[in-house]
């Protein structure tokens, strides 16, 4: 079918909001009012298109730097946003790489919500029970490991610094995989737990990471790089990994000049480096970037500098991405992208890692790391399937 643009929806029906970041004390009390779905295919460029029909139904974050308010008694609430890294990619003039495999997810969704009085309805009772088949990947383990070794070669040629290679399962499902989905938000560290759904597909996240939110006034970014088992030997392992620590040293400088982009001269600061986390069964390390917002950053240039996100692209980002184009056998779908919520007084967006997602009649999961000259292909293959084993269980579940 010929798409000649966006997808406007007005007036949907009103449900209980599970996007993360939206204001807790609103979720039960929220309608559906617009709808806006894009693909790549549309033409048009993403983040101007997010912004705009923001602005055209209440939510106006062309100026950053103006504090907003949040009243429950006004109309508007806020909406949910989610932009694939396929469309991060798009803004940026480069190759998204190859297809996605579940192409029934658009690459932009923004839902606009208001605030009313009538209570969500309960939804009804599932007809069909819940069942997930086996799981098939899209590369063998020699494949992936294959791939490690080809961007240690791109590395000793100079062509990048770091590159995150991403890996993809699906398993064939029967039943609505929504409350499965929605079981990703109870892991341990999920700051950015929850769903979202449209007509013929729903993703779930779980993830930790946020690529950029604003906080007190300032652009805020908390990339994640390097992974170990979450026992006193793994910390100790991390915290002296030099492997580790430059790697992941390299995306907070990456990080830094990405919010340098849009931020007032001077104000880019680290404000913690290399703490040491839990999310579920791993410790991960994570930095804390920020910066003032430079006057007059609207959303849409501020989504054009942080996407794709530093931490699952790599270094330099441009090179990083063709590297990734070149050897990912499948798109990267829902995960590696941004999702989270935008309204009149805040804006928090994670990065849609340990994310999973429902198309037709699967359902996609999509884990990888970041690949150095110093990387072990062996361990980068068990350390994507450690990530993934946590949302595996629980969608089985």
């Amino acid at each position: 079918m010929t798409r000649n643009g966006p997808d406007v929806v007005e007036a949907l029906p009103q449900v209980e909001v599970d996007t993360p970041g939206a204001p807790p004390g609103c979720r039960r009390r929220l309608v559906e009012t617009a709808r806006l779905n894009w693909s790549a295919t549309d033409g048009g460029d993403p983040a101007d298109l997010a912004q705009r029909f923001l602005a055209a139904h209440g939510v106006t974050r062309d100026d950053l730097t103006r504090p907003g308010r949040h009243d429950p008694d006004d109309a508007v609430c806020g909406a949910a946003l989610y932009l694939s890294a396929a469309a991060g990619a798009y803004t940026l003039g480069v190759s998204p790489g190859a297809p996605s495999p579940a192409p029934t997810l658009p690459d932009l969704v923004v839902v606009v919500y208001h605030h009313t009085d009538r209570p969500p309805p309960t939804p009804p009772p599932a007809h069909t029970r819940w069942r997930l088949g086996p799981w098939r990947d899209s590369w063998t383990p020699a494949a992936h490991a294959a791939a490690v070794d080809a961007v240690r070669a791109a590395i000793a040629r100079g062509d990048v610094y770091q590159t995150n290679l991403v890996g993809h399962a699906a398993a064939p499902y029967t039943g609505d995989p929504r409350p499965a989905l929605a079981r990703l938000a109870a892991l341990p560290g999920a700051r950015y737990g929850g769903t979202l759904h449209g007509p013929g597909w729903a993703l779930g996240c779980a993830s930790p990471e946020t690529l950029i939110a604003v906080e007190h006034g300032r652009l805020v970014t908390r990339p994640i790089k390097g992974t170990r088992p979450a026992t006193p030997a793994g910390r100790r392992e991390l915290l002296a990994s030099a492997k580790e620590r430059a790697e992941h040293v390299m995306i907070v400088d990456l990080e830094r000049n990405d919010l340098a982009r849009v931020a007032r001269t001077g104000s880019v600061r680290v404000d913690e480096l290399f703490a040491v986390r839990r999310w579920c069964d791993l410790w991960q390390a994570e930095s804390t970037v920020s910066a003032a917002p430079a006057d007059g950053l609207g959303l849409a240039d501020l989504l054009r500098a942080v996407c794709p996100g530093g931490s699952v692209t790599g270094a330099p980002k441009r090179a990083a991405l063709a590297q990734i184009a070149a050897l990912e056998p499948v798109g990267r779908g829902a995960s590696m992208g941004a999702l989270g919520w935008v309204g009149p007084d805040r804006l928090d967006l994670g990065l849609t890692i340990r994310t999973a997602a429902a198309d037709g009649d699967l359902l996609h999961l999509w884990a990888g790391g970041g690949i150095t000259w110093d990387s072990d292909p062996a361990a980068e293959v068990a350390e994507a399937a450690a990530k993934a084993a946590p949302i595996r269980a629980l969608l089985a579940g």
